[in-house]
């Protein structure tokens, strides 16, 4: 087993055991969506139209609420500077952890997304496109999201910092998670500009991410 391989398991191991912050997460994505009904009212075709952002806003609030973790257990435990020292480098070890923690707190979230469609009244094929744009955007999420985490994890209550860094930064993929997901049930834009877009966020995440997060932490932790 290669030391990148040994982070993800190690990661999501501990992210899926009780307190690991995966179970939080997912939680906090399925009280937001049922409860949205009640808010919304009886009105059907509001709740339809309204689907995919409710599911949208749900899934970024919750991978939000579980990021501060992404490296902050390890600072506190010491085991990020064995990872900073280490001879793996240091931007394919963050690549390792926000992919472990894609896999334990993002996941989830997509998997659910078929069961709380029911709950929006989205028809199934409405519920697909929902869960595939999340399936492309929740990446882009993550990646990003590792840039505000490994800024505040040396602060002091870096928490509420690393929020109001990421938000902004979530922006464009929530638009066009949303966007392509609208385009689905009420058109007339076409499904496929807006994904494509998507898809894109997540890559240029995938590149820039793990190098300004081991940057970012390199500086935080001299």
């Amino acid at each position: 087993m290669t030391a990148l391989s040994a982070l993800i398991h190690r990661d999501v191991r501990i992210a899926l055991r009780v307190g690991g912050g995966a179970l939080i997460g997912v939680l906090f994505f399925l009280t937001v969506v049922v409860l949205m009904p009640f808010a919304v009212g009886p009105d059907l075709a509001l709740l339809s139209r309204l689907g995919p952002a409710i599911l949208w806003l749900g899934a970024l609030l919750a991978s939000l609420l579980t990021l501060d973790r992404l490296f902050m257990a390890d600072h506190e435990d010491g085991s990020l500077d064995l990872i900073t020292m280490s001879r793996t480098p240091l931007e394919l070890a963050c690549a390792a952890k926000a992919l472990a923690h894609w896999l334990a707190a993002g996941l989830p979230l997509i998997v659910a997304t078929p069961i709380l469609g029911l709950l929006l009244n989205l028809d199934m094929v409405a519920t697909g496109a929902v869960a595939l744009t999340l399936l492309a955007g929740t990446p882009a999420l993550t990646f990003t999201g590792m840039i505000g985490a490994a800024l505040a994890v040396t602060l002091h209550r870096g928490g509420l910092l690393m929020a109001v860094l990421v938000l902004p930064l979530s922006i464009p993929v929530l638009i066009f998670g949303v966007a392509a997901s609208q385009a689905v049930i009420v058109g007339p834009m076409s499904f496929g500009a807006p994904f494509s877009i998507l898809c894109a966020l997540s890559l240029v995440s995938l590149v820039i991410g793990p190098f300004a997060a081991a940057a970012s932490l390199r500086h935080g932790l001299d």
